[in-house]
């Protein structure tokens, strides 16, 4: 039997958690002398702890006064119902040439993004979107690979307050229509194709099926698959309509310092779906507030992630650990 593993006493001192412990212990005004103190207080201040969470680790935003409404009932509670702020607005706050993107496709292609890059990417593509019509409430549907354009399109458009939610392109087309079809989208993001297992997967016939199927669509915005291994062409095979390439779609707009639509806590951020084994899948609705304080508090208290770190998780758009390792 292998011996447990036991961080360093350094390890400890360093960890993200020892500075939230301190940090939290200065305002509850009392010690913690170990984790399951910590995890008490977690469980019988709710209100507290969570607004700690939002301090320590940088949220942007209006809190409110309010902590906790109806902190009694399950369900019905509501955290910070005074709230307003937007998910994308704390991610994007560091214009540097730190790395935020590093993507490798299979046959070692590389591509890097530094967070300054990322941010004046994401403002083009929400100036794109918002020409589009795309507002707060509107969704955005995407049937694409993990691929850098994705994180992209997904932050400029939760920065309009508008929703997001997405299919992994090896979906078959009942599939993505089954999910989709429920929530009337107005703009499709596709790919063209990914690799995977060694071969080129072509997604262009079932785009274009989708998209004939889903009559609510106003715009449907190309990502080009491999350049090495497919061109766009007139795309004349192409019927339904309107279509840009990303580039296309991208193009007329400059970077400029973003305007994010600040919302309230529970406002829509993505829909992502149950596995659909008991039939339609349904459709399940994150918020911005939630879904920010669990995945910052998941990476750094949990996860320990600090600037510098690289965090990899093999995923697709379809999974929510996808939705998990953008917040990185």
């Amino acid at each position: 039997m292998s011996a447990s593993w036991t961080p360093s006493a350094s390890r400890i001192a360093a960890a993200n958690l020892t500075a939230f412990t301190a940090f939290l212990a200065d305002r509850a005004g009392r010690p913690f002398a170990d984790y399951g103190s910590l995890h008490d207080y977690s469980v019988t201040e709710r209100g507290d702890f969570w607004s700690a969470v939002w301090d320590f680790c940088g949220v942007v935003g209006e809190k409110g006064r309010v902590l906790v409404a109806d902190g009694d009932r399950m369900p019905g509670a509501r955290f910070f119902p005074e709230a307003r702020l937007n998910f994308a607005e704390t991610l994007l706050t560091h214009r540097d040439e730190a790395p935020a993107i590093l993507a490798v496709s299979e046959p070692g292609t590389e591509r890097r993004l530094t967070r300054r890059e990322l941010h004046d990417e994401v403002s083009r593509c929400a100036l794109a979107l918002r020409a589009t019509g795309v507002g707060e409430g509107d969704r955005v549907a995407a049937f694409v690979a993990n691929v850098p354009e994705a994180v992209i399109a997904a932050l400029a458009t939760v920065s309009l307050g508008a929703v997001w939610s997405s299919c992994s392109p090896d979906f078959g087309v009942r599939g993505v229509l089954d999910r989709f079809g429920q929530i009337a989208p107005t703009v499709l993001f596709g790919v063209a194709g990914y690799h995977y297992g060694g071969q080129y997967h072509d997604c262009l016939p079932r785009l274009r099926e989708i998209v004939g199927q889903l009559p609510t669509l106003r715009k449907v915005v190309l990502i080009p698959g491999p350049l090495d291994l497919w061109t766009p062409g007139p795309l004349d095979l192409w019927t339904p309509g309107p279509l840009d390439l990303w580039t296309d779609f991208v193009s007329p707009f400059s970077p400029a310092p973003m305007e994010f639509t600040r919302v309230g806590f529970n406002a829509p951020l993505y829909i992502l779906y149950s596995s659909g084994t008991t039939g339609v899948p349904k459709c399940i609705v994150h918020g911005h507030g939630g879904t920010l304080l669990q995945h910052l508090k998941e990476h750094q208290l949990h996860a320990d992630v600090k600037p510098g770190d690289r965090v990899f998780y093999f995923t697709t758009c379809g999974w929510m650990m996808w939705h998990w390792l953008v917040s990185a």
